[in-house]
């Protein structure tokens, strides 16, 4: 699963993901947690590269705007194609990509009870792409809320170690893969749905002040000593 990231700012993903016409304006975060508002790239009519600032959390377009009382920050790749929260957006071809620089997982230690956060980072991108969904939903007083999701997958050799109960982790996009995400037909889209090598993720135990949203600042990410 993925429930806590980090993401760049609004001219990090400009530069990176080559986007045009964008109208946006956003610091980098920290410590971005489920329901905020966050950055995705997806594609226009017109195909090309946008930016877009949506709830995280998808509420699918029947429920009028409303946030359904489960979970749907994460989409699992088991049910992406028949599930009903998911499969109207995965058909629609309605795939973006939610930019960041590395996210947060907890690690069950010996006891059972504590948990140790740490923080994941890639070494072959600087900055990359969780593989999404989004969809879109009108509330009863006709406002169109926008929202999306993070696809999850079984985890890789070191997210099964760190995601250590549920040995989930989020979908990463490989650089090369972005464009065929964002524009190839369903089937081929699901293809690139592949874990992550974990060969080019650096997990690194930091302070448990990122257990609370509120905590946003550079030190969440810095080495923390192990008891």
């Amino acid at each position: 699963m993925c429930g806590r990231y980090v993401s760049p700012d609004d001219a990090a993903i400009e530069r990176e993901f080559n986007l045009v016409r964008t109208e946006w304006q956003f610091p980098g975060s920290y410590n971005v947690a489920p329901t905020q508002d966050v950055p995705v790239v997806r594609v226009n009519k017109e195909g090309e590269r946008t930016g877009s600032r949506m709830h995280w959390g998808l509420i699918p377009f029947w429920a009028k705007g409303v946030q359904p009382k489960y979970s749907t920050i994460n989409a699992t790749i088991e049910k992406l194609t028949d599930g009903a929260t998911w499969r109207g957006p995965w058909k629609r071809g309605q795939r973006c990509i939610m930019p960041a620089t590395g996210f947060f997982e907890w690690q069950v230690l010996a006891d059972g009870k504590n948990k140790q956060p740490y923080y994941i980072t890639l070494n072959d991108q600087d900055i990359f792409g969780f593989a999404a969904l989004w969809d879109s939903s009108k509330r009863d007083d006709g406002v169109t809320v926008e929202s999306c999701t993070i696809v999850t997958m079984p985890a890789n050799a070191l997210m099964t170690e760190i995601h250590n109960v549920k040995h989930r982790m989020p979908a990463i996009l490989t650089k090369e893969d972005r464009d065929a995400w964002l524009t190839t037909t369903s089937d081929d889209a699901f293809k690139l749905l592949r874990q992550y090598p974990d060969t080019h993720m650096v997990a690194t135990p930091v302070s448990k002040r990122v257990n609370t949203p509120k905590n946003n600042d550079a030190a969440l990410i810095v080495a923390a000593r192990v008891a």
